[in-house]
């Protein structure tokens, strides 16, 4: 087990005054089976009254507007969390199984559809089936599918964008987390297996020391459903472990973005994040 500190800043700044603007972050983790929030807090500038809720996923919505005008926002989220390993345990579920299983719950119905993001390109389409051909039990294609799409897709910055499909990463064969998490879910979606996308944190250092804050990013994996849900970082081809810090669940990004607004103004907003993560214990 290890006890993570996080400060995510990010914000929106202009090239003159906003009358207004209207915004969601969805930056605080929830205590799950698997980590336990200490404390955590949401610092927002210029001030403004914070309306907060847990959305249909299940996600912490900080929802807040700015009614006077201003040339930049900034919003600061820090938690501590205590977070153990999730390790895969593949339960002993046929494919039939997993049908008449799924098909009973929304949770796991609403996962089984592609949504614009998720839908694979007929590669990994292939890929998929072929994959699932060779097993018997679906938690164990599910990880065997999760783990070729990460072996096939390399980890790059700049080559997609916020808004890039699945079928556009796989086919520059380049992305960041994001788009690695998409293709993952539209790979198993396409063989039935109910699935959603995770946002959160990952401590970037294996062997960490205690008390050395580091640089981190926002990140993303996956969640199956195969008898019962289990999580995979496709984009390290690791398990979810101590280092990775749970903030929301979704279809895909859309449902999960860290901050999402409009705002009253000609400018063009330019948007800022930094993330800076330190183990305590």
């Amino acid at each position: 087990m290890k006890r993570l500190r996080i400060e995510h800043q990010t914000g929106f700044s202009y090239p003159g005054d906003v009358s207004a603007s209207y915004n969601e972050a969805r930056m605080l983790p929830n205590s799950t089976d698997s980590q336990f929030v200490l404390n955590s807090s949401l610092d927002i500038e210029p001030q403004a009254s914070v309306n907060q809720y847990v959305d249909y996923f299940g996600t912490r919505v900080a929802s807040f507007d700015v009614l006077s005008p201003h040339s930049s926002l900034s919003i600061t989220a820090r938690s501590l969390v205590e977070v153990r390993p999730r390790p895969l345990e593949h339960a002993d579920v046929t494919w039939h199984d997993l049908a008449q299983e799924a098909s009973r719950s929304i949770e796991t119905v609403e996962q089984m559809g592609q949504t614009a993001r998720t839908l694979p390109h007929p590669e990994v389409a292939e890929l998929a089936r072929g994959i699932a051909a060779q097993h018997s039990r679906p938690g164990e294609a599910a990880h065997a599918i999760a783990v070729a799409v990460g072996d096939a897709v390399e980890y790059v910055h700049g080559v997609t964008e916020v808004h890039s499909t699945a079928g556009e990463a796989w086919t520059a064969r380049k992305g960041v987390c994001q788009d690695i998490a998409h293709i993952t879910l539209g790979a198993l979606r396409e063989v039935g297996i109910p699935a959603r996308y995770v946002s959160g944190y990952l401590h970037p250092r294996p062997d960490a020391e205690v008390g050395v804050a580091v640089t981190g990013e926002s990140h993303a994996w996956v969640e199956w459903f195969a008898g019962e849900w289990q999580g995979f970082d496709p984009t390290n081809n690791i398990e979810i472990g101590d280092r990775h810090v749970l903030v929301g669940r979704g279809r895909d990004y859309n449902d999960v973005p860290p901050l999402r607004g409009v705002y009253a103004g000609p400018f063009k907003s330019q948007l800022h994040v930094k993330v800076t993560i330190t183990r305590e214990a």
